[in-house]
């Protein structure tokens, strides 16, 4: 009953997209506050943290039928720069797996991007059974001392900033005119197409208009 209540938790946490308590402050405190032996809580806690930003992933990928056409169209330019080469998949197959911004963020973002999420969620269990084994471990050996961690980690500021400036990032993710930055996708003005030479001026327009 004890690893089904821990792993529910940890889902629960991790199905959250903006500041919720560090998975591994929650194994920490399981750890210390019963009988569960450190090996299957990391294991389990492992999986129920991946699969709970898979969920949040999927979610944030539904979200895309709302967006406007322009927008998935910017959505896939900035996929497209992110992940072209093999050098960046890896790359952000690494930033899943060892990064040490928030994860929640990055979900999102990958979601939204239509980004291969199976990889990278396999990356990110990967990641989390090494740093969640770490911390255990520690917690195990220093009960007394890692209390005051562990109340720190729930309040910090710095971590809260820092989830803050994520949110902006994925704000700056779906208003940013990607298409146009990074591929020039789109003319100077929006639905229009440049007039060739020599094609004539459309009825009710100037020279000077077409040239604008």
């Amino acid at each position: 009953m004890g690893y089904l209540v821990l792993a529910c938790v940890v889902l629960g946490v991790n199905v959250l997209p903006a500041f919720g308590p560090p998975t591994w402050a929650v194994l920490v405190f399981f750890r210390l506050q019963s009988s569960l032996a450190a090996v299957p809580l990391v294991l389990i806690g492992a999986l129920a943290a991946a699969s709970g930003r898979l969920v949040l992933a999927y979610a944030s990928r539904a979200f895309r039928s709302r967006l406007s056409e322009q927008r998935i169209e910017s959505l896939e330019a900035a996929r497209d720069a992110v992940g072209g080469s093999r050098k960046r998949a890896a790359a952000g197959l690494g930033l899943f797996a060892l990064s040490p911004l928030p994860s929640a963020q990055l979900f999102v973002g990958a979601g939204l991007l239509a980004a291969p999420l199976v990889p990278l969620t396999a990356a990110f269990f990967a990641g989390r059974l090494v740093s969640y084994s770490i911390y255990v471990a520690a917690a195990s050996a220093a009960k007394h001392s890692f209390g005051s961690i562990l109340q720190r980690s729930f309040t910090s500021p710095t971590g809260i900033a820092l989830q803050v400036l994520m949110l902006a990032g994925l704000v700056a993710l779906l208003k940013v005119d990607w298409a146009r930055i990074l591929i020039g996708r789109r003319g100077p003005q929006e639905g229009q197409q440049a007039r060739q030479p020599g094609e004539p001026i459309p009825a009710g327009q100037s020279d000077a208009e077409s040239l604008a």
